[in-house]
């Protein structure tokens, strides 16, 4: 699940009990330009997995918290190794490597967003 706060920063919710690790992997890095993931690292078999480390809740919802430069992303949760899309995103895009969520960030959402290009790293951390 996501929501856009007012100051553009983006809020990812996933419910996923019982495991150690869930991440975001997504086309964050580079704008939107082509898939890559943001910094982290989680196992997916032998293969490294990149991602955004999400938070745990006692409760069993895993949160983030990102600031994204307005555009449209494509994104997956990785949690123990195991790839799912967010269904109550902004929608979902049917790929060879499975369903991706898509996620759509204003410019109205972005402060000082108008005019703006999005180059370089887009991607950051909130605390």
């Amino acid at each position: 699940m996501t929501s856009i706060a007012k100051d553009g920063c983006v809020e990812f919710w996933f419910f996923r009990r019982d495991v150690r690790d869930v991440r975001i992997v997504g086309d964050f890095a580079t704008g939107g330009a082509t898939p890559s993931a943001v910094p982290g690292g989680a196992s997916v078999g032998n293969t490294t997995v990149d991602g955004l480390a999400m938070t745990a809740g006692p409760d069993g919802w895993w949160r983030a918290t990102v600031a994204l430069a307005a555009g449209e992303y494509r994104f997956r949760y990785v949690a123990d190794g195991v790839w799912y899309a967010d269904y109550a995103s902004n929608g979902i895009e049917v790929t060879k490597l499975g369903p991706s969520s898509i996620l759509v960030v204003p410019e109205s959402a972005v402060p000082g967003s108008v005019g703006r290009t999005v180059q370089g790293d887009v991607a950051r951390m909130v605390a």
